[in-house]
Formats: C-alpha cells, structure tokens, sequence
C-alpha cells in the first residue's frame, strides 16, 4: 500500500506552484484530492490532469470558504493551505487597504479553516499552513510580512493544543521556484536564480517538489505537530 492509499487530501490552492505539486504526489502516494483555486480554467486542467475533484472559489472569502468546508466529505485526512503571496511596502507608500488584507489571508485565514477543520478532519489528520523565512530579517517594507512571519509559529503551536489530535504544523519557505516567485520578481527572475545557484549551500534552486516532498511527509510522520519546518536550501546561513 502507498502512505496515502485511502485517505483524502484537500489543497486550497491547488492548481499552480507548489498546491499543484503537491497534489500531484498526493495523488501519486494513492490518496483522493480535492483542489481549489480562484482561477477556473487553470483549475479545471489541473483536475483533469489529476483526476482530482475541484472548487473553484477565492478562499479569502471568508463566506465561500465556509460554504466549501460545510459541503466536504466527512471525514478528510489532510488540508494544505498555500495562500497568497506576502505584502511588501514602505510605510510611506504603505496601503493600509492591502495591509488589512495581508493579515487576514496569513492570521485569520488560517484559524477559520482550523475552525471549519472541526468535525470535517479525523484525529491524527494534519492541517498544513505555508508560510515563509524572508520576512526574519529587519528592512524596510518588512513591517507587514516581519510580523506576520512572527505570528505564524506562534498560531500553529497554539493551534495545535486547541485542535489535538488533529495535528497542525506550518511550512517556512524561503525562495521557492514558482509562478508567483515570477510574478514578485519579473525580470530579476533569473538573475536571483543564478544567485541562489552560486551562494545556496544545496548548490540549486528550491523548487515546488521539494516542498510538496515535506508537506507529504508531515502528513504521513504522525509524530508531528505545532512546529515550523524551514526549507529554503541553506539560504538563512549566508
């Protein structure tokens, strides 16, 4: 049998990036996936390339979110979380709008899902949380995502105690390969891979299966829970 024959893996966005890869081995470990995304066409090759079920809907919103855990399968096994990307501005251009915005997809986001999490994931099923190391060091436009990146292991430990024995743990990642790293850097892109490339201790980029790799094995390791796994390829050591 695979480490997941038989058991059911939700991914809130899950149709790019690391959702996508990690669905992707899910799936290959023998689980049933179920994926959402906002974006409905992206969404739809995903799930037929995965023979996976599908939702599309924008999980910051709070009322659709909702609806979606209500109408689950009981019971599920394991829900990833990958979010939107971090927020970034000087607090004299900073947009107190989208600042708003940032905390409620990184704090509030996650504790309404380990809400809707009751009754809906077994015990000893996992809740996984992204999260990220870059917003550790102090500089400007890092007020957002520096107290954000705090907070983090913080509510999963908290988390974790609340919600036992469903397990609960968070994923920091630094520079990650992936579409939305693409999107933040632009035309910086490949010069910030060749960077990494020659300063990373792991000699290579990170990429989206080295993450869903971990995010498999946290669901699997029931040993696990209330801690911050970091993966960024040595990049916090140079």
């Amino acid at each position: 049998m695979s480490e997941l024959d038989g058991q059911t893996v939700v991914v809130i966005g899950g149709s790019l990036g690391i959702g996508l890869e990690t669905a992707r081995l899910a799936r290959a470990k023998g689980a049933k996936v179920i994926i959402t995304a906002r974006n409905a066409e992206r969404l739809e090759a995903a799930g037929q390339e995965l023979g996976a079920e599908t939702a599309a809907f924008d999980a910051t919103d709070f009322a659709q979110l909702t609806s979606f855990f209500q109408g689950l399968p009981t019971p599920i096994d394991h829900v990833l979380v990958t979010g939107p990307g971090p927020y970034y501005a000087p607090l004299p251009e900073l947009d107190l709008d989208k600042a708003r915005e940032d905390l409620e997809s990184h704090l509030l986001l996650p504790i309404l899902i380990s809400k809707l999490a009751i009754g809906k994931v077994r015990p000893g099923g996992t809740l996984l949380f992204m999260g990220g190391t870059g917003g550790r060091k102090s500089a400007p436009g890092m007020s957002v995502i520096g107290a954000l990146t705090a907070a983090g292991p913080a509510l999963t430990r908290n988390l974790a105690v609340e919600l036992a024995p469903i397990r609960v743990n968070l994923i920091a990642a630094g520079f990650v390969d992936t579409p939305l790293s693409a999107t933040l850097l632009g035309d910086q892109l490949d010069a910030r891979r060749e960077q990494l490339r020659s300063t990373l201790p792991i000699g290579r980029v990170v990429g989206p299966e080295d993450i869903a790799t971990l995010a498999v094995h946290l669901m699997t390791n029931t040993a696990l829970t209330g801690a911050t796994y970091d993966i960024d390829g040595g990049q916090q050591l140079v």
